[in-house]
């Protein structure tokens, strides 16, 4: 084991957000489905212990509160939509989409007057069908997106929503593990078996990784495909949070986008909605062709998402014994380590560790 590596290990044996049950990074992750939430009909939502009240004003737009009425604790989800606010069903109480009281039915005088706290509000977007909330206050970077397609305008198909038996972080390796297509994706070894993927950190959250070597020329199959590539073989991740993930494969005259869109649960498994993107082709011979590409790219995704699934079953992942080939997975837990957490992840410890010391016994 070179210096490099054994100081590498040290690094990765204690982790303090990698594959850390119940600890988030700060950033925006999938809620459920836009279609879901219809217009004033609001919805309890549960995400990492955090219970919240989502709901769509009569413009349309999506909002995020904590759930419970600060008066006496009803459930938000239970009441109806004024507006763009919503109003408790117990009292009658309203609260603004950023969780100020407005109206107190039975006080003649402003709410202000009894210095109701505030709700928390937290910031919600919708993009390729699904609803997105930041878990803080001011959003610092963009939705995750696909970098090849940033600026351009897009189509997409709503995959499949899945679980894991790991943590999120655990699934997002995956893609970066070199190795594993020679062992568990045999009918792409030949394209993807001698893979270097080369990291380039872009923010605090958001690391690439790029292919730099070329499609092997070995045997006819080589050389007939390599006919397609101009340089290196177009495999290409970018994760956001370390969580979300967008890969681009194929031959250079066409290439195929898949989003993986994941959240952890409470005891560190693992939720995933998959996207399927193209660019968008005007007309209707353009609708036609984006259907067939991205009907395409399921097939595609289904394919290595299916020979991942046994082992993703069983995994109790650690690095142990890391060696050269290993050195994207390094570089992205390196990465995720380096980001800041949510701050739900550090009232809830506090709730926890509150929590021991009154279940904890006298001495």
């Amino acid at each position: 084991m070179t210096p490099s590596l054994k100081s590498s290990l040290k690094q990765l044996e204690n982790t303090e957000v990698f594959n850390c049950s119940g600890t988030l990074i700060e950033g925006w992750y999938w809620l459920l489905r836009s279609s879901e939430l219809k217009k004033k009909k609001p919805l309890e939502v549960s995400f990492l212990g955090k219970d919240l009240v989502i709901y769509r004003g009569e413009s349309g737009k999506a909002y995020a509160l904590d759930a419970y009425c600060p008066h006496m604790g009803a459930h938000l989800s239970q009441g109806d939509v004024q507006g763009e606010s919503i109003r408790c069903l117990f009292h009658h109480w309203e609260f603004s989409c950023s969780g100020s009281c407005l109206k107190i039915p039975a006080m003649k005088s402003s709410p202000e007057t009894l210095f109701v706290p505030q709700i928390p509000s937290w910031p919600v977007e919708e993009k390729y069908g699904l609803i997105w909330l930041w878990t803080g206050k001011v959003p610092r970077h963009p939705l995750p997106y696909v970098p090849e397609l940033k600026d351009e305008e897009s189509d997409f198909l709503l995959g499949s929503q899945f679980q894991k038996n790991c943590h999120p972080h655990v699934v997002m390796i995956n893609a970066i593990d070199a190795q594993h297509f020679n062992s568990v994706h045999p009918l792409v070894q030949k394209l993807a078996g001698n893979l270097y993927l080369e990291p380039k950190i872009n923010h605090e959250n958001n690391i690439e990784f790029k292919n730099i070597t070329a499609v092997p020329q070995e045997g006819r199959l080589g050389q007939f495909i390599h006919r397609f590539y101009r340089k290196a073989l177009t495999y290409d991740m970018s994760y956001w949070y370390s969580s979300t993930g967008s890969v681009t494969l194929g031959p250079d005259l066409l290439h195929f986008h898949i989003i993986f869109a994941l959240r952890p649960t409470l005891d560190g498994k693992t939720e995933g909605q998959t996207l399927l993107v193209t660019k968008k082709r005007k007309g209707i011979s353009g609708k036609w062709v984006n259907s067939l590409l991205l009907q395409a790219t399921q097939v595609l995704g289904n394919y290595f998402a299916q020979g991942d699934t046994l082992i993703f079953s069983k995994i109790q992942f650690k690095l142990r014994t890391p060696i050269q080939a290993d050195h994207a997975i390094i570089r992205f837990i390196q990465h995720t380590e380096n980001q800041s957490v949510s701050q739900w992840t550090e009232k809830r410890k506090a709730v926890n560790t509150h929590e021991n010391r009154i279940q904890s016994p006298a001495h």
